[in-house]
């Protein structure tokens, strides 16, 4: 069975919103004539900053139907501890990236996550990029290693080369655990597939999200691998 459908949002103005809408959706959470609607923090949800004494209030997250608008101030994880994923599975998540003003700062989610608010913290990392390049690397306590290191690639968006009417870059990215193998998933196309080996994959999954942005999350979904190749299995 597929597991929770998580979801997330952030501070942005009416206009804003609307235009979020427009591309995500088919029920407006606002439009630009109407009042911005209530927005509270997603229940249940933790975050975890990369530095040390970073506080919430440098962090806008709030439950934007459909899913979360997330607005960081420092880098951090954002996640609840009841979404677990474990043995084979499929991770998706669904990311429309607002303008980011020329920054390259990376976002994308987590999987693997044990320990996220003690000093043992580890999970594996699948971040993209302005500039179309995807990344993967894991953390164990204060480090991190570098699994496969920023590598282009034409699946990617970027805001930079999105169509010139949307207001958004949509990135679709995904994970398949499938026995020994990890394969991963930008927008419908595998960019790159490595040995399972001794990356931390079952456990916690989330949102890694680095300084600076502005994103909207309609999905971030786990379910059993659907070896079809159509997504997780229902």
């Amino acid at each position: 069975m597929p597991g929770p459908t998580l979801k997330l949002a952030s501070p942005i103005v009416a206009s804003a919103l609307a235009a979020a809408a427009a591309l995500i959706v088919t029920t407006p959470p606002a439009t630009a004539q109407e009042d911005p609607p209530e927005l509270e923090y997603p229940e249940g949800w933790e975050v975890r900053f990369d530095r040390e004494g970073a506080s919430m209030d440098d962090l806008y997250l709030v439950a934007m139907p459909p899913g979360l608008h997330v607005t960081t101030g420092p880098a951090l994880i954002a996640y609840h501890p009841d979404s677990v994923a474990a043995g084979d599975f499929r991770i998706e998540s669904e990311t429309y990236l607002f303008d980011p003003e020329g920054r390259r700062e990376a976002f994308g989610f987590f999987v693997g996550g044990g320990d996220l608010q003690g000093p043992g913290q580890r999970y594996t990392y699948f971040l993209v990029r302005e500039g179309g390049e995807f990344l993967v690397k894991t953390r164990s306590g204060a480090g991190t290693a570098v699994v496969r290191d920023w590598t282009p690639h034409a699946a990617v968006m970027s805001f930079a080369t999105k169509p010139e009417e949307r207001a958004t870059a949509k990135n679709v990215l995904a994970l398949e655990a499938d026995g020994d193998e990890l394969r991963f998933f930008v927008n419908g196309e595998q960019v790159w597939s490595c040995p399972r080996g001794t990356l931390s994959t079952d456990g916690v999954f989330g949102l890694r999200v680095n300084h600076g942005l502005n994103l909207h999350v309609t999905t971030i979904v786990s379910g059993a691998l659907n070896r079809r190749g159509a997504g997780p299995a229902s």
